[in-house]
This record gives structure tokens, sequence and C-alpha cells, in this order.
């Protein structure tokens, strides 16, 4: 994940890079491991305590039972493609077995958060950066930062599919462009509200695909059953124009058809929209705005009056 992106979306760390090695050096992240020029580390198998393999265990079994119903058959083919570990914390060099098979994608270690365009380097060669630690014990509902459970559980799984594996390799590429153009915060909309936040309509109704709300009990409740939230119609200017929430739930979910939608939405030059979309005023998280396909306007029950991001 990106150091502009403590909640995962570029544009969202307000430090330094010194600031965040230094935390993270503090933290015992880079304890006796060697920092490669991409920001990658040899996974630190050997570090793992009994007390990181039990929250793995606790928070698969919980996600796994709550998820019933709930995600898309993508993700469940995915974590059952990948054979992925339910009792201790992953091996990412065994995960890497099948999944460079599967979509020539790989999971690499970093002690954390890494900077914007090393970032997304890795996703436009397809290697997705996680996070090797685990979560505390008290921090089974809620950490700031992605920890491993958030980011191989959450986000692994869906790069078997060749189409959502497209997907991540050309928003990479998109990202490298982004940074160029200054409109990583158009770009990181997009990311937060399809990657980690998305939802999908199936023939079943409605179902979860973000990794976000894949990772978390309250969220993966919240995103279908709570009347609180909007649920639009995905959009890609609409999106890019929409600020989110990094300390509450979300007041929006964008809902897509399918995953080639998604792919064949980032297949224009953004570098047009851009310019068209710095002309227009951004929304808020919750806000519904004429010429969306509202599926349900929320009740605004419970929202916060923090600002948004």
């Amino acid at each position: 994940m990106s150091i502009a992106m403590a909640t995962e979306a570029p544009g969202a760390f307000q430090g330094t890079l010194t600031d965040k090695l230094k935390e993270q050096f503090d933290a015992g992240l880079l304890s006796g491991q060697e920092l490669r020029p991409d920001f990658t580390i040899a996974q630190p198998v050997h570090r793992y305590t009994s007390i990181d393999h039990a929250i793995w265990r606790k928070l698969y079994e919980r996600q796994a039972e709550m998820l019933r119903g709930r995600v898309s058959d993508e993700f469940l083919q995915g974590l059952a493609t990948l054979g992925m570990e339910k009792d201790r914390v992953p091996d990412f060099d065994q995960l890497n077995e099948t999944l460079m098979r599967a979509t020539g994608w790989q999971v690499v270690a970093v002690p954390g958060l890494v900077p914007d365009e090393v970032f997304f380097e890795h996703l436009a060669n397809r290697r997705f950066p996680a996070s090797w630690w685990m979560r505390k014990p008290e921090q089974l509902d809620y950490l700031q930062e992605p920890d491993c459970f958030h980011d191989v559980f959450g986000h692994v799984p869906l790069l078997i599919n060749p189409v959502f594996a497209d997907y991540m390799e050309a928003y990479g590429k998109g990202g490298l462009k982004a940074a160029g153009l200054g409109a990583l915060d158009m770009l990181s909309r997009l990311y937060w509200y399809t990657v980690e936040f998305g939802l999908i309509r199936t023939e079943q109704g409605l179902r979860i695909y973000g990794a976000g709300i894949v990772s978390s009990q309250g969220e993966s409740i919240y995103s279908l059953d709570s009347a609180s939230p909007n649920r639009i119609g995905f959009d890609v200017r609409r999106i890019m124009r929409t600020r989110y929430r990094i300390d509450t739930f979300q007041k929006t979910y964008f809902v897509i058809d399918s995953f080639e939608q998604l792919f064949d939405a980032t297949r224009p030059d953004f570098a047009p929209l851009y310019e068209e979309l710095r002309a227009q005023p951004t929304l808020g998280a919750g806000d519904v705005a004429p010429g969306d396909q509202v599926l349900n306007v929320g009740t605004r029950e419970g929202w916060a009056d923090t600002e948004d991001i």
C-alpha cells in the first residue's frame, strides 16, 4: 500500500517519507530486515508469534462465516483456489505458487506504507505489496493502517480472477500517469470506492468485493443491510469527484454490474478526464447528485459530522 494512503488510498497520508519510515522502524517493522530499493523485504515468517497466528485464525473464521451469502462468488472462488491457510499467517511464497500460475501476480512483503510511485510500480508489474505484520488483539475490529489480514485475506483472492487482475494492473499504470499529472486525488477515489469499498450487483442481490469491507466484520453487515448509506450505480466521473471516509463506515457505496464494467472503465486515457473534472466541484461522501443511478438513498442515521477526505 502507498505511503500516501494510510487507509489504502493515494493522497491520504499527510506526513513525510522520512517520518513514516522512522515510525515503522520504531515499531520494529524493519528490525533485522533488509529494505530493498523497491521497499520490499523478505517476509519474516520466523517473527510471527503464537498470538499472531491466533489472531489470523480468529479473523479468518469470523469473516469466512460472516461472508456467506454476502461476498461475490469471484472472491470465494479465489479464496478456494489459493488454499489460503486458516490456522496461521500464510507464507507469501506458497500463495505465489498458485497466484503466479493463475494470473501472473505475486504478493510481496513490505513493512508498511510505501511511496505512491513505488506502490503503482508494483501494481503495474503485477506485484501486490502486502504488510507482513499482524494487528494486536485489541485491534481486532479496527486499525488505521492495513495489516497482513486486510492485505492478504481482503485483497489477494480477487487477484485470481483474470478480469480483476487486469484491472489492478491497469490501475497501477494509471497511477504512474496520474502522479505526473497531479491527479492522484481523483484516482485515489476510484481505488477507494472500487478496490476497497466496492459492491457488485448479482442475480442473487448485492454482494461485497471491496477488501475494506471483506476484512471488516462490522462493515460486512453495514454495507449490505443498513439503511443509512447511499448505494449508487458505478460511474467513473462521479466517483472521481466524490470524497470519502477514513474514520467511519462509508456514507456511499458504488455498485458495479460486473468486473468487466470496471476494467472497461480504465481503458480510456484519463488525462482529458482529469482536466474536465478539475473544473467541476467535488462532492461530499454522502451527497446524492443529479444524474446518479440511485439504488437507494440513505437515511443518514449515525453519520459522523467530521470531515470527508
